[in-house]
């Protein structure tokens, strides 16, 4: 059976991305491995510990920016993360700071609602009805 196993965001800073992804949005770090520069650092759901990790990927690679902008200017979400209430997290998050693009909208089946990271991705909030 094939499962996921490690995802990843691309992200101008990693550290700036370790303190959003754990002390904003609460997950918490699972591998972080020096590699002369960039590491290999991985967060996880507080939930999950040994579930999914979250690749914090540099964005160095030369196809990245455009990637990256291209998505943002299209308001296109790079990834989404699933929460019971999509209004009360997004409430959390706004007291946090967080800039949400796309306030809590019912599409029917599932919730959901887009914020910034602070590392050059909208990201994306859903739970399903």
């Amino acid at each position: 059976m094939v499962r996921i196993n490690i995802t990843s965001v691309f992200v101008d800073d990693q550290d700036k991305a370790l303190r959003f992804y754990t002390e904003v949005l609460g997950f918490q770090k699972k591998v972080d491995v020096p590699l002369g520069g960039p590491r290999w650092l991985t967060v996880v759901s507080a939930e999950e510990p040994d579930g999914t990790e979250l690749l914090l990927e540099p964005d160095g690679h030369p196809a990245v920016g455009p990637y990256k902008t291209a998505l943002v200017a299209d308001g296109i979400p790079c990834t989404s993360f699933a929460v019971d209430d999509v209004f009360a997290e997004a409430e959390r998050l706004r007291g946090l700071g967080v800039r949400f693009t796309q306030e809590p909208t019912d599409m029917g089946t599932v919730t959901t609602a887009v914020f910034e990271d602070t590392c050059g991705n909208l990201i994306q909030i859903a739970a399903e009805k």
